[in-house]
This record gives C-alpha cells, structure tokens and sequence, in this order.
C-alpha cells in the first residue's frame, strides 16, 4: 500500500502552493483535484493584484506557472473526486472515484463555488444564458445585453469585463449601493456601458433551450416586470455573482464546520491532528488568491513539522 507524506485535495492556489512547498522540502506529495487546476482564479480575466504577477496577467496564466513550478518538485497528481475521509488513525484515508489513497497528513484545499442566483427557472437555463463564469461565456453574448446579479467586488469587477461583449451591462443589486471597494465603484459608474437596477432581484428565468426573459422585482414597491429578450437577438446573458458555497460536504461530521467552512489556528491546523485546511475553504475573512496561496505554503510547512515529530 501507497502510503504518501501529505495529501493535497484541491488544485487551486492554495493547494499548488502547498504542493510547492511541500515537494520542495522533500515530502512524498500527492495532489487530487478532480477537473483542472486553478479553481475560481481561472475564470478571472485580468490578475493585477498578486505580487510579481506579469502585466496582462490572467488567472489562466498565473495557475499554469503555479503548475509548473509545482511539478518541478516531483509533486504526483491524480484526478479524482473524493467522496469520503476517515481521518481516525494515523494514517488519513482518502476514497476517490477511482481508487483510495492513503498518507500521514492531509491538506484540505477544496474551495467554494459559485453561489446560485436562487430564482425559479435558473438551474434549467445554466449554459443556455445563465452563467457564473465572465470569461468562460461572455464571448456567446457580444453585441447583446447582458445582466449581472450581485453588488461586490467581483460582480462590478466582472461586469465591467463584461463590456467588452455585450452592447449594454445592467448590474442587478438587492440593495440600493453597491458593496464593492470604492476604487471599483468608480471605475463602474464611470463606465458609459453600465446600468443599473437597484433594490431589486430576478424571480424568475424562462426559456424554450435558450434563456428568453426574466422577472425582476423591485424590493421597495414589490412591483414585478418582465423583461424579453431583444427580438434580433432572440436571447441575453445572466451572470450570477454573488458569493460562493464551501466545497466541504464530504467533511460533515469528520471535522468541526462553521457554516460549511473549516476553522483552523494560524497554523493552518483543523481540530483533527495531521489534518489541514488552506485557502477559500477556511473560515476567514479575505478570500484572495494571494491569502490562499500564503495558506497553502503555512499548511505544508506545518505538515512537515507533524511529521518530524
């Protein structure tokens, strides 16, 4: 039986970043992540907050560096989804789809994903005018409208993108101001391209194969209207931004959970020994490639210094 130094779930910043340092401080490392590296910095268009990052840095690019700079360590990889842990003995157990895999310390770098719109008709229409990825799908919409839901950081961010296809960009906000940082803010409201729906939310998408309409609701006077999409187009976007839901299901009753995220010290440790956790899938309160991939360099450091002992 295989048994590894540490186990990496999840090949987000977070999780490449521990492969890094731990490969390179000799540690027989495995890293499982079950579709493509990168986690939610890959759908990111434009990188330009992450220190040393290239000019035109994009989240595609800044992962495959990561990526490299990992498998030059001799980190193994295995795709695979893992769907259940027993981390009672010394060695940690990992069951995957395709094979269990077994090791000393476990890093948990599974992350979140995007947090559904929640209106009736969304789950039907995703990949048909419903997306949560800019980069991914705002190519399918140029020359068309296109409407944002949320108020934050990257929901200004991404509809500000978003401009670069669409001939029109509403964001479409619950609350009657924006939360975004106010340097992003203004940079929104500047935009000729931008629009606005304040105190308001989608109830309801519809469609035959392709998204059609939509019913929005004003929050302040309960007024409900439906908007079409323009007939020359014969549809329109709808990008969901509005936070994300812990990756963490598989771990309910293993380990202590808040709110389906993973509290640990500073050290990165959960409350089980030889078990940690880095990047978004922590409690904590900045969630920012630069914050995951410090995580994921502490939890492999902390994991060498478990096994030394």
């Amino acid at each position: 039986m295989q048994i590894y130094d540490v186990i990496i779930i999840g090949g987000g910043p977070a999780g490449l970043a521990a492969g890094l340092y731990a490969g390179r401080a000799r540690m027989k490392t495995l890293l499982i992540e079950k579709d493509k590296d990168g986690g939610q910095i890959v759908i990111t268009s434009e990188v330009e907050n992450y220190p040393g990052c290239m000019e035109e840095e994009s989240g595609v690019s800044l992962v495959a560096r990561m990526t490299h700079q990992t498998e030059k360590f001799g980190v193994e990889r295995a795709q695979d989804a893992i769907t259940a842990v027993d981390f009672s003995g010394d060695v940690k157990v990992l069951k995957g789809k395709k094979g269990e895999y077994h090791a000393r310390s476990v890093i948990i770098a599974t992350g979140a994903f995007p947090r559904p719109i929640g209106c009736e008709g969304e789950k039907e229409l995703i990949g048909k005018g419903v997306s949560y990825c800019a980069t991914c799908d705002g190519n399918f919409f140029e020359d068309m409208d296109i409407y944002v839901v949320g108020g934050g950081d990257t929901a200004v961010e991404e509809a500000m993108y978003l401009t670069k296809f669409g001939r029109k960009v509403t964001i479409v906000h619950r609350r009657d101001q924006l939360r975004a940082a106010k340097s992003i803010q203004e940079k929104a409201l500047k935009n000729p391209k931008i629009n606005f729906l304040w105190d308001t939310v989608i109830t309801k998408l519809k469609g035959d194969g392709l998204l059609e309409s939509m019913v929005i609701k004003n929050l302040k006077t309960g007024e409900e209207t439906e908007i079409h999409a323009p007939e020359e187009d014969g549809t329109f976007g709808v990008f969901g931004f509005i936070g994300f839901l812990p990756q963490s299901s598989i771990f309910e009753g293993v380990i202590n959970l808040e709110d389906g995220y993973i509290p640990t010290n500073e050290r990165m440790e959960t409350n089980i020994p030889g078990v940690f956790a880095a990047g978004d899938i922590r409690v904590k309160d900045i969630r920012q490639v630069v914050t995951a991939a410090a995580d994921g360099a502490i939890a492999a450091m902390m994991a060498e210094k478990y096994l030394e002992h």
